[in-house]
């Protein structure tokens, strides 16, 4: 099985230190494969906890380089919750990749367990009659502190759901549960690695990055 690894990272920094120069990034080290896969950008400010900037994927099977290049650039620039991320954040970002697997039908919306198991819930507006759906990723709940019902009804208000939340319609969910492989690294750590391992730190023309 393929899992999330180091070298997934450095190639969603690569890709948008290659989009702020204006470049390509380097050929990636890594062999490709078809698996659904997210990009997560977090923000580390004096030393806190890291906040969200950006976080999109696919739950169906993508190119791993085509959808880690594709997703880094998207979820740092075009997640609509977020501004685009400026080039000078680039020193206080923190990348994760995630591959997903282990898709299953749940028995139900309460079938499934924080800190195991990401969440996708397909279910009707009652207001709208309308087909709605949304993920959380397996370590969502676990962070936000959520038991499974409080993460149900969040997922339920993400999916644009702005109904009353009954427990009709909690019933009425059609949930999957799946599980990941992560890998998280900080710039810091990708700006030591390229430097070790090619011999020159990352650059951006017109930024000043510390190193």
């Amino acid at each position: 099985m393929v899992t999330a690894n180091k070298e997934m990272v450095v190639y969603c920094f690569d890709t948008l230190v290659a989009h702020y120069n204006g470049d390509q990034p380097p050929t990636p080290s890594f062999d490709d494969g078809q698996h659904p896969l997210f990009v997560t950008w977090k923000k580390v400010v004096n030393g806190g906890e890291p906040r969200l900037r950006g976080c999109i994927g696919s739950l169906e099977a993508r190119g791993l380089i085509n959808g880690f290049r594709d997703y880094a650039l998207t979820s740092a620039l075009r997640d609509r919750r977020f501004p685009p991320i400026e080039a000078r954040e680039l020193p206080l970002l923190e990348c994760t990749v995630s591959i997903l697997t282990d898709y299953e039908t749940a028995n139900d919306y309460l079938d499934w367990e924080v800190g195991k198991h990401g969440i996708i819930i397909e279910f009707s507006d009652p207001d709208y009659n309308t087909r709605r759906s949304a993920t959380y990723l397996p370590e969502v709940a676990a962070h936000e502190g959520w038991t499974p019902l409080e993460a149900i009804d969040s997922l339920i208000r993400k999916a644009g759901c702005n109904s009353r939340i009954t427990d009709s319609l909690r019933k009425s969910i059609k949930l999957t549960r799946y599980q990941s492989t992560l890998f998280t690294m900080h710039y810091g750590e990708y700006f030591s690695y390229v430097k070790e391992t090619r011999g020159e730190a990352p650059s951006i023309v017109g930024v000043k990055l510390p190193g």
